[in-house]
């Protein structure tokens, strides 16, 4: 097999004696690692070996210093910022830009560009243009076209770039000198000051030989080509004439510009090797629906090669590396080593979403009356993690029940630090200072209690180390007041770039790398995964502050020059293969369809290869989902007789109105609810939805009119009652209802947000409603309110006899002109009309009016439990959505054909036909023949919450 880095050290033992005296460059640390394996299998004796380095351990030794971290350097830049512009922002709001900035000043220096021409003032174009000398015409026309584009904007977008470009000029070279006052440096300045200085380096003792370079910076090519020209260093050339005698190939169009230079060119081989078509190697390609899918396909394909293969011959590269684990567990058993250069990013360890939760939690708290609060969202999430589980799993279980039942949207700090030591490390309100301290603390106690877990312990070692560099660099920083948010961004910034390195033997079996850590290494058997357009090569996009025709006018780098960087380093991966394996997913992402590579496409068209390729499927039926249909077991009707009433008198569970209602919609949701007991997630609700705001409702109107009679020591409101209840009496009454729903001791205050206040207002103004209307019906006897009504109803079916227990809590029962009234109170706009009660019970009419069912179901529960009632029963709905109304009447109407548009006076007149049809009900619901089925009428499940069960 072909080997670059192998050829190459056999020909320079060939040519060299002594490798003692050579001083080998290559572009990374992994390469040299296999340059030097590959030297101590050729020689046959022991020797002294070269000396390995990378370009940049070359520029730094020769500058005598190496690159200050990024954070420090962007504080030394704003300090420049500040002294030269009066209106400085804040060092937070600073920080984006000045990353950008300092970026492009690397970028101008790596690439030797003059920063005061660059950065020229647009006002003085006309003087710019007369010395655009060191341009060329093609240069100087992508200038024109950006000053053309730039007056065509509005005058307020010119204006705005106009001034920060203005500071740009002075920014640079006032940070030069604050750089070389404070003896700091970024890795550009330093490139720049070496290849300024390059006449001043004296001959080094040892030979340079440059090895497996394609693309180079300005200030690395100055560097290169004044060590070949003045100290005869030697260049290897890693290429190949299919890229690089194809004009269109960007994968050669570096070396097609160095061929070209004087000094360059007489070092490229006279004969181009052809690696890749000599080579003609069995290229295969896969399409998987999804990118797990590649994991297993990845293993597949390994699975089929001889246990006795040589693994370090082959690799996997992954552009992305979320793919890592998934191929990690993929591997077959025959593969016992395997080596990763990747490493695994902590973002990814569930470790590091317990102190991104932990820092969240910090974005959210709310202070009220110098007590701390913290949002429910964050605690719910650090409650459910198993760092606090394991503390103390039953304080946690049960504070996320108190949550969820007493609707807490924010949870006080002395509740949570009743779970003990830990909670009260975690919980905490923070000022700036105290982060770190905070954050380490917060380590060091996870470190303890994960004793056993050596791979989480690992990934908190790393957190650790970073913490404390960063601690270091801002310590050293305190002039600069920073705030809480920001240092919160920081440490996610940071925390997210950190990666667990794996150990093992780099020279052994199995190699699974990145695209960029495969620079110069060959290997036989190739198999890349998600070459997709967007991951190989990476999406375009340069984060720069210099408009792009000014980038490519100077000659600073685009996305072309980045396009051509990962097309030489795929091709490059072909020198040697025999087997490739090419897989791409067809998922989407972000919106787009999953296009394959412009690679793939490309070697189809250039090497006429066969389009075919391997679709991977993931097994799925394509039947239609199975109607699901639950029979009634012997489990099953041992769980229904807990409705039944045995000869005590007593039930283990009653039938709601709700429940028989759901039972006519879906005898399938019945079963799951009522059988099986599967319940409905709860959420906090920050909304005051339609459900909430009926609950406080229904809690005011009771709190109104049990307090009257608690005071009055009377149940009958009389007209000249209803004045005073309006004048004082609401808002004390809405108040109580608002704490009776979320569960708020009376001592306590409220402490809700702003929507509450909104909802108060606007219950006020229903209750004045209600109470216009209730003293228009005026005198009128309060007899029950939210009370729970309940009766044994018999059934006599065909299989036997026997009673239900029934029961529903009727929102107010009173007496109006010898009428006593069932009002149910509702938040929607239920209508009030039906055509006859079979309607009331028949799953096949569309809009089954299930208000006027319930209504009639409480005039069964009251006559059963006041059997001696002769008074008139009369159903009523006061729907809040229709009290405004001038017309607006709160009685069932019967729109049947005997009683057209007769008003419902008496629950009596339908008792028979009613309790005929609720019998008939429970006969099928107790029937063990008839199932608990689906219904057939799929509007009503796009609400239901168990859709997803039924797969609908």
């Amino acid at each position: 097999m072909h080997s670059f880095l192998k050829n190459t050290a056999k020909t320079i033992l060939e040519q060299h004696t002594s490798l003692e005296n050579l001083v080998i460059v290559l572009p990374n640390r992994r390469a040299g690692l296999f340059f030097t394996q590959h030297l101590g299998v050729l020689t046959e004796k022991p020797i002294w070996m070269p000396e390995v380095k990378t370009i940049e351990d070359v520029f730094y030794q020769l500058a005598g210093l190496r690159p200050a971290d990024n954070l420090t350097l962007i504080f030394e830049l704003y300090k420049v910022y500040q002294s030269l512009n009066e209106e400085a922002e804040s060092f937070d709001k600073f920080y984006f830009w000045g990353e950008m900035i300092l970026k492009d000043f690397n970028d101008v220096d790596q690439f030797l560009v003059d920063a005061t021409k660059l950065y020229h003032h647009l006002s003085e174009i006309k003087e710019l243009e007369a010395d655009l000398s060191f341009l060329t015409d093609e240069q100087i026309e992508l200038i024109r076209q950006f000053w053309n584009s730039f007056q065509r904007q509005d005058k307020q977008h010119q204006e705005k770039f106009l001034r920060f470009w203005q500071i740009l000029s002075p920014l640079y070279s006032s940070f030069q000198a604050a750089l070389d006052v404070s003896g700091l440096a970024y890795s550009g300045k330093l490139y720049r000051k070496v290849a300024e200085s390059l006449e001043k380096i004296p001959r080094p003792e040892k030979k340079y030989l440059f090895v497996g370079f394609n693309a180079f910076t300005g200030a690395e090519e100055k560097l290169i080509k004044h060590f070949i020209s003045e100290f005869e260093a030697g260049i290897y050339w890693d290429i190949d004439a299919y890229y690089l005698e194809d004009r269109n190939q960007e994968a050669g169009m570096f070396f097609r510009e160095y061929q070209k230079d004087k000094v360059f060119g007489p070092t490229f081989p006279k004969e181009i090797p052809q690696y890749i078509n000599d080579k003609k190697a069995n290229i295969q390609f896969y399409a998987t629906p999804l990118k797990s899918n590649q994991a297993n396909l990845v293993g597949a394909v390994l699975e089929a090669v001889g246990e006795e293969e040589n693994w370090e011959e082959t690799v996997v590269i992954l552009p992305d590396e979320q793919m890592l684990f998934p191929v990690l567990h993929a591997l077959p058993p025959t593969i016992s080593k395997v080596n990763v250069t990747m490493g695994y990013p902590i973002r990814n360890a569930p470790v590091y979403a317990f102190l991104e939760s932990v820092l969240e939690m910090q974005r959210f708290i709310k202070m009220d009356q110098g007590k701390v609060y913290f949002y429910h969202q964050q605690v719910k999430n650090l409650l459910s993690s198993i760092y606090l589980k394991s503390t103390n799993p039953g304080f946690s279980s049960e504070l996320l029940v108190h949550i969820q039942e007493h609707n807490m949207i924010y949870v006080p700090l002395e509740k949570l630090h009743e779970g003990g030591s830990f909670f009260q490390k975690v919980f905490l309100k923070l000022q700036s200072a105290e982060l770190f301290t905070y954050l380490s603390d917060l380590i060091q106690e996870l470190a303890h209690n994960l004793e056993e877990e050596p791979l989480q312990r690992s990934y908190l070692f790393q957190c650790f180390k970073q913490l404390n560099r960063l601690r270091e660099i801002l310590d050293k920083q305190s002039g600069q007041p920073l705030e809480l948010d920001f240092l919160i961004r920081i440490f996610r910034q940071i925390f997210r770039e950190v990666k667990l390195p794996f150990e093992g033997e780099p020279l052994q079996g199995l190699q699974i790398m990145g695209v960029l850590e495969s620079r110069n290494l060959d290997f036989r058997r190739l198999i890349i995964c998600n070459l997709n357009e967007g991951s190989f090569p990476p999406s375009g996009g340069l984060n720069s502050m210099i408009p792009f025709n000014i980038r490519r006018a100077f000659g600073l780098p685009v996305q072309e020059q980045n396009d051509a960087i990962y097309a030489y380093t795929f091709y490059r991966l072909l020198h040697s293969a025999e087997e490739v394996h090419l897989i791409y997913t067809t998922a989407s992402d972000q919106g787009k369809a999953g296009e394959k590579s412009r690679y793939i496409q490309q070697m189809l068209v250039e090497m006429g290869l066969n389009a075919d390729e391997k679709v991977v499927f993931v097994p799925i039926g394509l039947k239609n989902t199975e109607e699901i249909t639950i029979q009634k077991n012997e489990e099953i009707m041992r769980r229904l007789t807990f409705y039944k009433v045995d000869e005590n008198g007593n039930s283990l569970k009653n039938f709601s109105p709700s429940a028989l209602n759901i039972f006519l919609d879906c005898r399938l949701k019945f079963y799951l609810r009522y059988v099986a007991g599967i319940k409905e997630k709860e959420e906090v609700k920050e909304e005051v939805d339609a459900s909430v705001f009926g609950n406080i409702a229904h809690y005011s109107m009771e709190s109104l009119y049990e307090g009257f009679i608690e005071r009055k020591k009377r149940i009958v409101l009389e007209k000249d009652d209803f004045e005073d209840l309006r004048k004082n009496w609401v808002k004390p009454a809405i108040e109580k209802g608002v704490r009776k729903f979320y569960k708020l001791e009376e001592d306590k205050d409220t402490k809700l947000n702003g929507q509450i206040a909104i909802v108060r207002d606007v219950l006020h103004k229903y209750i004045y409603r209600l109470l216009e209307i209730d003293e228009a019906a005026a005198p009128l006897k309060i007899l029950s309110m939210e009370k729970r009504h309940a009766a044994a109803f018999r059934v006599k079916a065909a299989y036997g006899d026997f009673k239900v227990s029934l029961e529903g809590v009727i929102d107010r029962v009173d007496q109006v002109s010898g009428t006593i009234r069932m009002i149910d109170y509702k938040s929607g706009a239920d209508k009030k009309d039906f055509t006859d009660i079979a309607s009331l019970f028949d799953r096949a009419v569309k809009k089954r009016n299930k208000a006027a069912m319930q209504t009639l179901y409480y005039g069964l529960l009251y006559q059963s439990m006041y059997p001696e009632n002769k008074l008139p029963l009369k159903p009523a709905i006061f729907n809040f959505k229709e009290i405004f109304k001038d017309d607006f009447n709160p009685y069932l109407q019967d729109k049947g054909s005997e009683r057209k548009g007769g008003e419902v006076q008496d629950y009596r007149d339908y008792q028979e036909e009613f309790e005929q049809s609720l019998t008939t009900l429970l006969e099928d619901l107790f029937d063990e023949s008839v199932p608990f089925d689906q219904t057939e009428d799929l509007d009503k499940c796009r609400i239901c919450p168990f859709k997803e069960i039924c797969g609908r």
